[in-house]
């Protein structure tokens, strides 16, 4: 089957999911109660899904590996300790803590600014690592827990209900503010990634080949760095920490489709993420009845897979 039908189809997919989030039980007297509840939800489905999915196939150009994406480097702990640092400063009932606008806006520039900074001293270099990346991640990210477990045995247990939603991503309590007030940057963002398509084309050669052919590597890398920590920081603080979907979503589009064109597989690996998303939220509130949460389900079906992969790239 080519290329063109087969987006044809998951789009059609992701479609059918949304349409069915936003029509189940709507009737002429509750429509405009229930879509006003649920065009928030599905808006941040899609707007997260894009951001995961683009960030984490850009990703792993840039760091030419593809079991690599920027979760693992510790973007969901340094979010979760945020949250909980914001509480054992100012207390559950502050300002930064209760009101969600305010909250979002400090998450955001906390994490974006952290990890621009990370990512500056390491692609600055010229001897780099992957394997360098991965271990700075693995450490900050055990930093970030360790610093998250004993701010948490230390503040009060009332305060702990305040955090305790932002430890797992959920749809469930979603701000219909902050989902309007993401959808230009994040589609700017996007809209960006795939201006620069073709010069990613060229990175997945590799740096050094990308360099001969005319391509400002470094200043591309920086670019594209700010952008994916921005997506990154932006959809984590708006439905909180999803560890492995942008590791399933991009390893599952590249099986897919066999293009190598980032333009193609930007908008491929959206769709699929969309799909897995919105279908993956269906399954908890219609066949688990809310008893458990995206995250969790993602989280256990992506820790596997991604065993999977390094075992696979370990053998080939």
């Amino acid at each position: 089957m080519r290329d063109p039908i087969k987006l044809f189809i998951i789009g059609a997919i992701a479609f059918i999911i949304c349409a069915l989030f936003l029509g189940k039980g709507l009737t002429i007297d509750n429509y405009q109660f229930f879509l006003s509840r649920r065009i928030p939800k599905v808006l941040a489905i899609i707007l997260s899904a894009m951001a995961i999915a683009s960030s984490s196939l850009i990703f792993q150009t840039v760091t030419n590996n593809r079991i690599l994406t920027p979760s693992i480097l510790g973007f969901d702990s340094l979010y979760v300790m945020i949250q909980v640092l914001l509480v054992a400063i100012f207390g559950g009932f502050s300002a930064v803590v209760i009101d969600s606008e305010m909250n979002f806006l400090l998450s955001t520039s906390i994490m974006t600014f952290c990890s621009m900074v990370l990512f500056h001293f390491y692609f600055k270099s010229r001897q780099r690592n992957i394997f360098t990346l991965l271990l700075i991640g693995v450490v900050l990210s055990s930093l970030f827990n360790s610093a998250t477990g004993f701010f948490t045995m230390v503040i009060d247990p009332d305060e702990f209900t305040y955090i305790q939603d932002s430890m797992f991503a959920s749809f469930n309590n979603i701000n219909a503010e902050l989902v309007y007030w993401c959808v230009v940057p994040l589609l700017l963002c996007f809209a960006y990634l795939i201006k620069l398509a073709n010069k990613l084309d060229v990175m997945w050669l590799g740096i050094d080949n990308a360099t001969s052919l005319g391509v400002d590597t470094q200043k591309l890398t920086m670019h594209i760095m700010f952008v994916i920590t921005l997506m990154v920081s932006i959809s984590t603080a708006l439905i909180g920490p999803v560890l492995f979907l942008g590791l399933i979503v991009v390893a599952l589009t590249r099986q897919l489709f066999r293009t190598y064109q980032h333009q193609f597989l930007l908008l491929a690996s959206a769709l699929v993420s969309i799909v897995m998303l919105a279908g993956g939220q269906w399954m908890v509130e219609n066949l688990f009845n809310f008893n458990t949460t995206i995250s969790v389900i993602i989280n256990f079906l992506g820790g596997g897979y991604f065993l999977f992969l390094l075992m696979k790239h370990k053998f080939d």
